[in-house]
């Protein structure tokens, strides 16, 4: 039995972070799901700048897009809701049969609205009523005007994956406003059955620190952030708060470990899937990150409830000159700019290729 196979019967779900259309004309997600234990999907800016901006796959649709007078952003958008709706149709058995906990896919609103609270709402509603599809999460950043958008979106009955979370003190501001956003539903008579993840952020923490740290706390930090998140996540849910609304037919916004390829070469390759399996969450991965593990990754044990290790190795961190407060506030303003700087890459490139093609 491959390693995947395990990690998902020990029940963790192995999300796919990455999409290109040749993913799904050749059948290669398709195979991952039947082979490999995927049972969703994420996107974000740089992912598809790359799968667009490079190669003719997209080719003919941009021309035809471009020709109906689109703009670049709307073209994109077009886009990336034909390649998501048809993936989301190859998860849709696992979100029926999961009663809606997995089986999802992910799109992000434009970065150019993380601060702003309002665009943000407003494009959450009208990018998932354009999608149709149940098992579509939209990205939004938990940033603090982010926070304002989550709620507004989780009362609206919007699927919301958060995104740009780093820290546990951004983690629990996220999951706060989901849980407000279901408590106005249940004042308003509304179902609170309105599913969520929250995507903590884990290698960039050790890939920013990697060379100002002792040779034994390197590689260490984004795991004991993982662990001090995952105890965070299983107190939340065990409060009287979560379970007044559990109670009332909510279900839990889980916990999503993203960014858990290793960013260090002398780190092993499935390191961070490894250290941070644990039941009812979600690991999300590139494809060569999946393929290491599934050929020769070891599941050896899942995350204890109570963080194991983590005070120690984060005090150790901080006895060493890492200001992890301050770090994850900078590795979230850095996140928020790379996303930027990618959306205008394929907006560049999309305006480009249009341009050429017509």
């Amino acid at each position: 039995m491959k390693a995947t196979q395990h990690l998902h019967d020990a029940g963790q779900s192995l999300w796919i972070d990455d999409i290109t259309r040749d993913m799904l004309d050749s059948g290669r997600l398709a195979t991952m799901i039947a082979e490999l234990s995927v049972t969703g999907l994420t996107s974000n800016p740089t992912i598809f700048e790359k799968a667009i901006g490079k190669g003719t796959a997209y080719d003919a649709a941009v021309e035809k897009l471009a020709r109906q007078g689109l703009s670049d952003e709307a073209l994109f958008f077009e886009l990336a809701l034909d390649d998501l709706s048809r993936a989301a149709d190859l998860f849709r058995p696992i979100y029926d049969r999961t009663a809606g906990v997995d089986g999802f896919v992910s799109l992000e609103v434009s970065p150019l609205l993380a601060y702003d609270a309002n665009a943000t709402i407003a494009e959450a509603k009208h990018l998932f009523a354009k999608a149709g599809k149940p098992n579509l999460f939209i990205k939004i950043p938990g940033t603090k005007e982010g926070l304002q958008a989550i709620e507004a979106a989780t009362f609206a009955g919007v699927p919301v994956n958060v995104t740009l979370l780093f820290s546990t003190t951004d983690y629990l501001a996220a999951a706060k406003a989901y849980i407000r956003g279901l408590e106005r539903r249940v004042e308003a008579g509304l179902d609170p059955d309105v599913r969520s993840v929250a995507s903590v952020f884990i290698s960039r923490w050790d890939r920013a620190i990697v060379e100002d740290v002792p040779d034994e706390l390197k590689n260490k930090l984004g795991i004991a952030i993982g662990q001090q998140a995952y105890r965070a996540y299983r107190e939340l849910i065990a409060s009287d708060r979560w379970q007044r609304l559990e109670n009332a037919g909510a279900r839990p916004q889980r916990l999503l470990f993203a960014s858990t390829s290793s960013k260090d070469k002398r780190a092993h390759d499935t390191l961070y899937v490894e250290a941070l399996a644990a039941p009812n969450t979600v690991n999300t991965m590139p494809e060569d990150t999946l393929r290491a593990f599934a050929d020769h990754g070891r599941l050896d044990g899942l995350l204890q409830a109570n963080g194991g290790d983590c005070d120690a190795i984060l005090a150790a961190h901080t006895k060493a000159g890492v200001d992890v407060d301050a770090l994850a506030q900078k590795l979230q303003s850095d996140g928020a700019k790379a996303f930027v700087a990618s959306w205008q890459d394929l907006l560049k490139s999309i305006g480009a290729k249009s341009k050429a093609l017509t």
